[in-house]
């Protein structure tokens, strides 16, 4: 992983789309995939879910990324929504804040069948893959959702314009 001196995701000649996106907003999630030999994360905030009669979730995530190599090895993944508490750990699992021995060794994880999840996170779901596709520099993912727990109305981290918001 690289810290970069400069933001990541910032461009010299703002795009009118890219404006456009980060002013939609929307709740940031860490994504996390695999087990003790390997495992990935990544906060993702480009989701919805959708609702049926197999519920899901559709997210964009970066193909080059770690996560999505893991999450087609495994086809499993833990949605966890993160508080206003946990914004230095959105940045460190986003790779734009050191992490010192990697982002995992910033919090407590839990182990389970679908990947590590953040041992104080309240709201969280256990997902498979059903589906990809790439969609402009991203991969559009589908993944069932087949397990959910709902904790108590913690402050939501949200992100827009390029910052966190607490919800």
């Amino acid at each position: 992983m690289t810290i970069h001196t400069s933001h990541p995701f910032a461009d010299p000649e703002p795009d009118p789309a890219r404006r456009f996106r980060g002013r939609i907003g929307g709740a940031v999630t860490l994504w996390t995939a695999g087990d003790d030999t390997e495992r990935a994360g990544l906060t993702v905030t480009s989701l919805m879910v959708a609702l049926g009669p197999v519920p899901s979730v559709l997210a964009l995530l970066d193909p080059d990324a770690d996560l999505t190599a893991v999450l087609r090895e495994t086809g499993r993944a833990v949605v966890q929504l993160l508080t206003w508490p946990d914004r230095q750990l959105a940045e460190e699992f986003a790779g734009t804040a050191p992490a010192p021995g990697g982002p995992f060794r910033q919090r407590a994880f839990v182990a389970s069948a679908y990947g590590p999840r953040l041992a104080d996170a309240s709201t969280w779901a256990e997902v498979s893959l059903t589906g990809e596709r790439e969609v402009g520099w991203s991969v559009e993912v589908a993944c069932s959702i087949d397990s959910v727990a709902i904790g108590g109305e913690d402050e939501p981290l949200l992100h827009r314009r390029g910052r966190f918001h607490r919800g």
